[in-house]
């Protein structure tokens, strides 16, 4: 069954597409969507199975939000774009960029992990047992089902290794929430393996576009500015 993702636009200019993070849609950009749109074309996307975008009956991995990507870009004649991930957002944009390098021009990376381990384990330790708990029940109940596949996302995914990011040739903006939930080295470990590519840190935990809007989108703009 093909899909049509759900997504927001507003502005012109170049394009800027938002992709957010596990069990969000695109509003959770409400603030870059306001502050990006007056010089930017900004499409933020609801991911398969996100917000008013169908659960289709592809795989719900990565790596098919990846694909579905390469899909909307072509429906909405988008040749080429600058890309800000969040989350999962991010994790969608290193495989796209791995797989689709001449359809991004720049690369916003905000709290993104190459595989489970990343996570502090403070984190990782409930979302497990949420995910088992979910699983368990995933037969009986349309919700646990949905549940566990969001958790499922968390637990099994993403897949990245850090040698396969030496092969962006995009520009990298790696940007983390000082208090994030993604460990620090972890961070650094992106930021080493991606050439083009520096980070930023902003005082805030994992959800710092939303929470400490005004900092963040003027990282973002310090770096889509520049030469």
């Amino acid at each position: 069954m093909d899909i049509h993702l759900n997504y927001t636009e507003k502005g012109e200019g170049d394009p800027l597409v938002l992709l957010h993070g596990n069990g969000e849609n695109a509003e959770y950009f409400v603030h870059q969507i306001e502050h990006f749109s007056k010089r930017r074309r900004v499409i933020a996307v609801d991911t398969r199975g996100h917000g008013k975008s169908p659960r289709g009956d592809k795989p719900f991995t990565i790596a098919q939000f990846a694909e579905d990507l390469l899909k909307f870009f072509d429906e909405h004649n988008i040749e080429k774009s600058d890309i800000l991930g969040f989350s999962d957002g991010a994790n969608i944009a290193m495989k796209f960029v791995l797989k689709y390098p001449e359809r991004v021009s720049r690369l916003i990376l905000n709290g993104g992990n190459l595989f489970p381990g990343g996570v502090k384990r403070s984190t990782q330790i409930p979302i497990e047992i949420g995910y088992k708990i979910a699983s368990k029940f995933a037969d009986k109940s349309p919700e646990a089902k949905k549940n566990a596949e969001l958790l499922g996302l968390m637990v099994n995914e993403p897949n990245i290794s850090p040698d396969e990011l030496s092969a962006v040739a995009a520009k990298t903006l790696i940007i983390v929430g000082t208090r994030d939930m993604i460990k620090d080295g972890h961070t650094e470990l992106i930021g080493k393996s991606i050439p083009n590519s520096r980070t930023f840190r902003i005082k805030g935990n994992h959800f710092i576009a939303n929470k400490n809007p005004e900092e963040f989108n003027r990282a973002v703009d310090n770096f889509l500015n520049e030469e």
